[in-house]
C-alpha cells in the first residue's frame, strides 16, 4: 500500500503544481488568503471548495502566524471533509447474479484497461467475472479486453468489428446468468463528438439488456482521465444526461494529472468515487480513500505552498 500511496502522492504533487506559487507572507492576512484562493482555483479544486477553505482559514487563523505544517494539515482537513462522503468502495451486490456494470466514458480515458484491472481484482478476490467487449468500432479495444481476459482467465464476449453492442450485452448477461457469474463488466464506445449516436447506442444497450433483466444495469461507472482537468466536469454532465451514472473512477493520476479536479467533482456532483488509478499495473487501481487523497494533494505541491506561505525573509537580508 505504501508504494501505491507514494505514487499517488507523486502524481498529485505534479497535478497540484499550481499550488507551488511563491508565498512570502508569514501572517494569514487578506493578501495571503486571496493569493491562496487564486491558487486553489487554478489547481482545479473549483471556486466553491476554494472559498470554503479560505473562509475556514479566515475564521480560525486570520492574522495569526502559522507554520507550514498547520497550513498543510488545515488544507488536508478541508479537502478530506469534501471527499469523505463520496469515498465509497465498489462492491458487487451478492444478491445479483450477475451484478451488471456498464462502464462508460470518452475514448482515451482508460475504460478498457480499467475494466481489465477490475476483472483481475475481483477474480483474485474469488468472484467469478465475465466481460463484454462492447466498444465494437475500436478493434484495439476488443483485442485489449481479450488480452486482459486471458491474463485473468476471465471469459470475454466479443463480436466482429462493428457488431451490435446491444446484442453483445444481451448475450453477455444471458451467459453470465446461466453460468452463475458474480460480476459482468460491459465496455462501451465513447465517441462523444457524436453525442446523439452515443446516446442512442447506450439507450439501446440498456433497453435490450432489460429484456432479459429489467433491473440491469445495476451500476453505471463513468471513467474519467484526471489529466483533462475541468473537462472532466463537462464529461460528467454529458454522461449523466445519457445514462444514470452511479459512480466514478478516476485514472491517470500518475502523470501530469490535475488531481484537484476530484475535489471539484465531489463538491459539485456528490457521486461516489469508487477507485483511482496511478499506473498501468493491476495493483495501480485502488479503492478511493479521502484521507490518502487529501494527504497526497497537500503533501507535494500544496506542501510546498504551505512552506512558502509561511516563509520568512532570509536572515542575511538577501532577497530571492
Amino acid at each position: 500500500m505504501a508504494g501505491f500511496f507514494s505514487r499517488l502522492k507523486q502524481g498529485l504533487s505534479r497535478s497540484s503544481s499550481r499550488l507551488g506559487a511563491v508565498f512570502t507572507h508569514r501572517k494569514l492576512d487578506d493578501a495571503a488568503l486571496e493569493e491562496l484562493e487564486d491558487e486553489l482555483i487554478a489547481a482545479d479544486l473549483g471556486p466553491v471548495v476554494a472559498e470554503r477553505v479560505i473562509e475556514s482559514f479566515r475564521s480560525s487563523r486570520f492574522g495569526k502566524d502559522v507554520t507550514s505544517d498547520e497550513i498543510r494539515d488545515a488544507l488536508a482537513e478541508e479537502i478530506a471533509r469534501v471527499l469523505e462522503p463520496v469515498a465509497v468502495p465498489f462492491e458487487p451486490d451478492p444478491k445479483k447474479k450477475p451484478h451488471v456494470v456498464l462502464v462508460v466514458g470518452v475514448n482515451g480515458v482508460g475504460k478498457t484497461t480499467t475494466i481489465g484491472k477490475m476483472a483481475r481484482h475481483y477474480s483474485d478476490e474469488g468472484k467469478s467475472v465475465m466481460l463484454v467487449a462492447g466498444d465494437t468500432f475500436r478493434a484495439a479495444a476488443v483485442e485489449q479486453l481479450q488480452v486482459w481476459g486471458q491474463r485473468s482467465s476471465v471469459p470475454v464476449i466479443a463480436g466482429k468489428h462493428g457488431a451490435d453492442a446491444a446484442g453483445l450485452a444481451y448475450d453477455g448477461i444471458k451467459r453470465a446468468t446461466e453460468d452463475g457469474k458474480d460480476l459482468l463488466l460491459i465496455d462501451t464506445a465513447g465517441r462523444l463528438h457524436n453525442k446523439g449516436a452515443l446516446m442512442e447506442e447506450l439507450a439501446k444497450i440498456i433497453r435490450v439488456m432489460r429484456k432479459f433483466d429489467e433491473t440491469a444495469p445495476h451500476s453505471v461507472l463513468l471513467v474519467l482521465d484526471a489529466t483533462t482537468g475541468q473537462n472532466a466536469i463537462e464529461q460528467v454532465r454529458v454522461f449523466r444526461e445519457l445514462v444514470n451514472v452511479t459512480g466514478l473512477i478516476v485514472t491517470k493520476l500518475d502523470g501530469s494529472a490535475r488531481g484537484g479536479i476530484v475535489v471539484a467533482l465531489a463538491e459539485q456532483f456528490k457521486l461516489p468515487v469508487h477507485m483511482v488509478g496511478v499506473g498501468e499495473q493491476v495493483e495501480d487501481l485502488r479503492p478511493f480513500s479521502a484521507q490518502d487523497y487529501a494527504r497526497g494533494l497537500v503533501g507535494g505541491a500544496a506542501g510546498d505552498l504551505a512552506s512558502r506561505l509561511v516563509e520568512s525573509q532570509p536572515e542575511s537580508g538577501e532577497h530571492t
